[in-house]
């Protein structure tokens, strides 16, 4: 195994054991109101980074706890044995929200609305090709990429903390925080989806030919 895998795997593993804990004390809480309040903090992350709200810090520990309550409702679907495909169901549907919500964030920081729709368009479009490789057979995620949704929030919370620490932009460039990282997040997102195409397409992309030896 070589090295980077070794810190990823760390890296998740401490992830999972954190969300673990943090489940204990919620365990008697529906996981379908974690996941509610996962979208509630997605949304008032846009609010307090907003100029409206003008609460960065506030912003950035809304979008954490989003992170959080995206762990929270999985662990305790499966730690009480109440998981099921509608609540599977409802939280992908509250993953693509949420994920709407963080690419509002850097709209509302400066980001231009044409860059927003970009990233949006990809974030969505990636997922969508995931499902329907899964609905088509294949078996996992088909590719782990660099624009998973750990990736968006990351963008997002730099986004955040930059315009916090730095609000007259981005060093060197002068771009708003928003700017800079919904560029950086469409990068991530169009190499992330060609990745995942890749593995979409060794997964299911092989059809089974009658008479066609395969051996």
């Amino acid at each position: 195994m070589h090295e980077h895998d070794v810190s990823a795997n760390v890296l998740a593993v401490g992830w999972l054991r954190a969300i673990h804990l943090l489940a204990r004390p919620v365990l008697g809480v529906p996981p379908d109101v974690l996941t509610g309040c996962g979208v509630l903090s997605a949304l008032a992350a846009v609010w307090l980074a907003s100029p409206a709200g003008a609460a960065p810090w506030l912003a950035l520990a809304a979008i954490v706890a989003t992170g959080v309550f995206d762990g929270l409702d999985g662990a305790v679907a499966l730690r009480t044995g109440r998981a099921r495909p509608l609540g599977a169901v409802l939280d992908a549907a509250a993953d693509r929200l949420t994920e709407l919500c963080f690419v509002a964030v850097l709209l509302v920081l400066g980001a231009p609305a044409a860059w927003c729709a970009a990233m949006a368009v990809l974030l969505l479009l990636h997922e969508y090709v995931r499902a329907r490789a899964q609905a088509a057979g294949m078996r996992g995620a088909g590719a782990i990429t660099v624009a998973e949704r750990p990736t968006r929030l990351v963008v997002t919370a730099v986004a955040v903390t930059g315009s916090a620490l730095a609000p007259a932009g981005t060093p060197w460039t002068g771009w708003p925080w928003g700017t800079t990282c919904a560029v950086l997040g469409t990068g991530l997102s169009l190499i992330g989806l060609a990745h995942l195409w890749v593995g979409v397409a060794r997964a299911v992309g092989r059809p089974d030919e009658p008479g066609h030896d395969l051996g």
